[in-house]
Parts: structure tokens; sequence; C-alpha cells
């Protein structure tokens, strides 16, 4: 009984993360910062920086209701490609499978995971409301590495806020985004689990044909296709 309760408890947080994720990712691109002193003299090239640069450029974009929703969503995407390493999120994505795949293959799925990636968080982009981010702290997570801890608030609400960390890694003078995590649970590896199951069940070519069509739906409903 005992371990069919905590099976239903993963289930149900593991739904939660799904339709939570990026909706939480969304409001972080999306909303300023309620920022002390030193959230605001973060420099650019640094990991505080590069997030709170990423969130107050969405945030004009979103502001501007004035603007067509089309030029909306390829501003956004610009500024999200500046900050994310769509590359390295795809390649962790696949887990020990991308070993298994040919480089034309990997050059295939980067390109598909990152539309995917880039339309789901488009697709939430008439659903911003009125939360707020609070930028928390900085840690070190070893030698180029970084996270930026951030909570997700809505004002006047009762609700306990969404944690949502920035994983970073630095590329030369650079840092750049390769995860994120919401509430402690990272948005790659709940992918990762997904992929491994169809890779490991159905094999490479049922994984991008389903990824394909999925993000191809999602690119219908924007109207990009």
């Amino acid at each position: 009984m005992k371990r069919g309760i905590l099976n239903s408890i993963t289930r149900v947080r593991a739904v939660r993360m799904r339709t939570v994720a990026w909706n939480a990712i969304m409001a972080a691109l999306a909303i300023a910062l309620l920022a002390g002193p030193t959230a605001s003299a973060a420099r650019a090239d640094e990991p505080m920086g590069v997030v709170k640069g990423t969130v107050n450029q969405a945030l004009d974009v979103l502001r501007n209701k004035q603007a067509p929703l089309a030029q909306r969503q390829d501003q956004l995407r610009q500024i999200v490609a500046a900050s994310f390493d769509f590359k390295e999120m795809a390649r962790s994505a696949l887990g020990y499978h991308w070993r298994q795949i040919s480089p034309a293959q990997q050059d295939e799925f980067t390109k598909t995971f990152v539309a995917f990636i880039e339309d789901s968080y488009l697709s939430k982009l008439n659903e911003f409301t009125n939360q707020q981010v609070e930028f928390v702290t900085t840690k070190s997570l070893g030698q180029g590495y970084a996270q930026v801890n951030t909570d997700i608030v809505k004002p006047g609400s009762s609700e306990d806020a969404t944690k949502l960390n920035f994983l970073l890694e630095q590329e030369g003078s650079t840092w750049k985004i390769y995860d994120v995590t919401v509430d402690a649970i990272s948005i790659i590896a709940n992918y990762r689990n997904q992929f491994n199951r169809v890779m490991n069940n159905k094999g490479y070519d049922t994984l991008i044909s389903d990824l394909k069509s999925k993000q191809a739906a999602l690119a219908a409903s924007l109207g990009t296709h």
C-alpha cells in the first residue's frame, strides 16, 4: 500500500512538472525583476546578469501589446537563443543514446528538439499574467558552472512560490543556460526519462517522428507554418 501511494505521488508530481514547467519558464522570461542592489549590479557576462538580461528583454517584448503576435514570437526566439545552449540541452536530453546515433541524426534531433522547445514556451505567450520573479542568489557549481536561484510568485496569492533555478555553463567569456529546474525537478531530466523510454522500446525513428509531429502541431497552433 505504501509503495502504491509513493508511486501515485511521484506520478502526480511528474504531471505537475510537465504542466507547470514551461509556464514557469515563460514567467521567468517574461517578467520584471524584483531586485535588490546585488542583482541590479550584476554584469552581463556573469550568470545573474545573463538571466536578468534575458528576463528584462523578454519583458519589454511582452509589454508591447501593440506589436503583432508573430513579431513578438520572433523577438522572443532571438532573445532566448542568445542565452540558452540548446545544442547542449538536446545532447543532455538524449542521454547516453546520443552516442548511439549518427552525426546526421544528432543534427536532426537537435534542430527538432530546439524547435519543439521554442514553440513550447511561445505557446504560453498569451497566458502571461502578473506573476513576478524574485532573483534570490547565484551559487557556484564548480569551475565554469553556476546556478541562479529564483522564486516565481503571484502577488496577492497564498500559493507557495515556485522555485525556478537556472543552470549555466561558462563558454569562453560568456555564460549559457543549459537546464532549468522547477521545484528541484530538472526539465532536461524530465525529457530524458521520456526519450529514454521511447529509444529503448521503439528506437530513434519513432522518437524523432513523434517529436516532429508534436513540434508541427505546436507550430500550427502558433501559425508559424
